[in-house]
């Protein structure tokens, strides 16, 4: 039984060339998914303008504190 190492080793340049392209993909998904939670979550936030006064107040007394 091989270790994992090993079998990444010993893999074809074709496989490496694979996994690196999906590695490269799921990048991008992850991105396209963050950006559009941020997109989503900043679209709810505009709905409720005091919370982004209240958050604003909140953090910067935070800041002074530290």
């Amino acid at each position: 039984m091989q270790s994992i190492t090993e079998e990444v080793a010993s893999a074809s340049p074709a496989r490496k060339r694979r996994d690196q392209e999906d590695r490269k993909r799921m990048e991008y998904r992850r991105a396209i998914e963050d950006f559009s939670a941020a997109r989503r979550l900043q679209l709810e936030i505009h709905d409720y303008p005091d919370l982004i006064a209240a958050n604003y107040l909140l953090v910067s007394a935070l800041h002074r504190r530290a």
